[in-house]
């Protein structure tokens, strides 16, 4: 898979290049934008992405999974508590 080239420059460059890095995104290049050299944006090409009919199905569907799942006596923040350890 080729991966589209990708800039990286502070955002106050980017503020003052505003116009040349919209034509670049557009041409299917990716900028990222920093702040004292940390990450902070990113600018890719606009996808359609997903259609909303289907982030709906999802939904419904991780619903319906739930549906009748128990803990067998643990405690959800003793669950919560363990995935942060």
């Amino acid at each position: 898979m080729i991966r589209p080239k990708t800039t990286t420059l502070g955002a106050f460059e980017a503020k003052n290049r505003l116009s040349e890095l919209i034509e670049r995104v557009s041409k299917g290049e990716s900028v990222v934008i920093t702040r004292h050299g940390t990450p902070i944006a990113r600018l890719v090409p606009y996808d359609e992405g997903v259609e909303r009919g289907q982030v709906q199905e999802a939904i419904a569907g991780l619903r319906k999974l739930r549906k009748g799942m128990r803990l067998r006596g643990l405690k959800l923040r003793d669950l919560i508590d363990e995935g942060r350890a």
